[in-house]
């Protein structure tokens, strides 16, 4: 593909998008702008671009898939992630204000890592980067909810019955979900796991193991010492460096790639997306170093554009190209409708129980109160990394919530800043707070991280079903456009986290795209 270097056509292509792509200096000028074109492009390599991917490419159509970060591979006794207890630039992505519950900053050298903290007034969003998308940080809770609560919360027109038959089992083997074993979980570094259950079940709440895309007998291995600890010792929170978890990474996008008609391009750092003059879309990309360097720009020109780079990623392209005009009449409800899913975060210190030190991971049991659909909630417990024995684990909770914030368009930034409601998720945040404080006993100290930095790992809506776009992720009145990611799910996935329900109503929205729209729409 030809490179063109006139400075000309990078002005006319910074206009194109109403943004400064190159600064005014003679070094500038020198970084190379490529054009190319494409059949179908995905922004994000997460799960819902994962399963778009896949899908597609097993279509028999081409698609490249654009990522901001870097691939992060694993195996035994691998180093690629960095670990909870010596901090280092992987951890951050580039230009991010991470911090450690608000109050001890870590400032490290530019580099294209893991998280990145998108502040908002009144909530802060935590945003993954890398090929695999937020699989490669979750803890891995892949739940599935129940009819009554899913029909409350998301669509009916979705068909609970066809989701729960078809889509919700084709991403579980998808993901190869598993339960830990019981040989495991006696283990001694599960105590606080086992604790938890203890507790809950005395409390009167309901406790189950939690499917997990892990293949547990990986940790099995670390207890016999065959494996460097990554699971048994918690030291997985910033991704588990042993292997054996099933992320979109090693799952979708390797069977994508494997068809030989899909491409993912890591370290392509998305600006601006607009409709071009000939009805097709154009993505305006950098491709960078790790330290973030611009290395080369380039125009993609796509038949159909599928944008799934996170709840923040995906709304905040889409309403700068509102504001600059480059995609006229977007939906009115673009930026509406967010919600955190009530996610809650939680220390427990007990002074009754000594829950040991290290203690195994990512995540075991959990207590799921769904039987009223108006206050669903789901509480677990989490590991704390291999830490001093501090007599503390975590508890994290989260479910159904009416509260919802809005995007806003700010030009002096040229950026949307989501706009929160401080009590916005009071009701299921008092339901969460009065289960923990019952599960961890009166000689406990509860500390809810989340009303001290309120932030979320689980951010939902933007660009929501039946607001912005149909069930299948059409945005409304722009052909070939698409949403397939958490923007699209309208504020709460049914007291689950999201991954799961995301990616099966990717499944089932690819399974319409692919029939309808390949051949004719692109």
């Amino acid at each position: 593909m030809p490179a063109v270097h006139r400075r000309t056509v990078l002005k006319g292509a910074a206009a194109a998008t109403g943004l400064t792509l190159l600064p005014a200096t003679a070094s500038a000028a020198r970084v190379r702008l490529t054009r190319e074109e494409h059949r179908v492009i995905v922004i994000g390599s997460g799960f819902g671009g994962g399963v778009t991917a896949l899908r597609l490419a097993q279509a028999g159509v081409p698609v490249t898939v654009l990522e901001r970060g870097i691939r992060w591979p694993t195996g035994p006794n691998a180093e690629t992630f960095p670990h909870p207890t010596s901090p280092d630039k992987r951890i951050f992505w580039l230009g991010s204000e991470l911090n450690l519950l608000g109050l001890v900053s870590l400032p490290f050298e530019p580099y294209t890592g893991l998280l990145e903290r998108v502040p908002g007034v009144g909530m802060d969003i935590m945003c993954a980067a890398g090929v695999g998308g937020g699989s490669l940080v979750y803890q891995g809770m892949t739940l599935q909810p129940a009819e009554a609560v899913f029909n409350a919360n998301l669509s009916e027109q979705l068909d609970y019955a066809r989701m729960d038959r078809v889509y919700y089992p084709r991403v579980a083997r998808m993901l190869r979900v598993e339960t830990a074993p019981d040989e495991l979980i006696a283990s001694p570094t599960y105590h606080a796991a086992r604790v938890f259950r203890r507790n809950a079940e005395r409390a009167g709440f309901p406790v189950e193991k939690i499917p997990m895309p892990i293949d547990w007998s990986y940790a099995l291995r670390e207890l016999k010492g065959e494996m460097k600890p990554s699971y048994t010792n918690g030291d997985c929170a910033f991704g588990v460096n042993n292997g054996g978890k099933h992320s979109v990474d090693v799952t979708y996008l390797a069977a994508a790639e494997a068809t030989g008609r899909c491409t993912v391009v890591p370290q392509h750092n998305v600006t601006s997306v607009a409709l071009g003059p000939d009805g097709r879309w154009q993505v305006f990309a950098d491709r960078i170093a790790t330290d973030g360097t611009v290395l080369e720009k380039k125009i993609l020109t796509t038949q159909a554009l599928v944008m799934a780079a996170g709840t923040a990623g995906t709304t905040r392209l889409l309403m700068r190209a509102q504001a600059h005009g480059t995609i006229p009449d977007l939906p009115d409800g673009l930026g509406t409708g967010w919600g955190s899913n009530g996610d809650q975060i939680y220390t427990w210190t007990s002074l009754a129980e000594d829950f040991g030190s290290p203690q195994g991971g990512p995540v075991i049991y959990g207590s799921l109160e769904w039987d009223d659909p108006a206050r669903a909630n789901t509480v677990i417990q989490a590991s704390l990394p291999p830490l001093p024995d501090l007599r503390t684990t975590m508890l994290v909770g989260y479910g159904v919530s009416q509260g919802r914030g809005t995007f806003v368009y700010d030009s002096l930034k040229d950026d949307a800043v989501l706009h929160w409601p401080p009590t916005a998720d009071l009701p299921v945040a008092t339901r969460i707070a009065e289960r923990i404080n019952a599960i961890g006993g009166a000689a406990a100290v509860k500390l809810n991280t989340t009303s001290l930095v309120p932030s979320t790992w689980h951010p939902l809506g933007g660009a929501s079903m039946n607001v912005v776009c149909d069930l299948a992720g059409r945005v409304r009145g722009h052909r070939g456009l698409y949403v397939l990611d958490g923007a699209l799910m309208p504020g709460n996935t049914a007291a689950c986290n999201p991954s799961m329900t995301i990616a099966a109503v990717a499944e089932r929205a690819l399974d319409e795209i692919v029939v309808r729209d390949v051949g004719t729409v692109f």
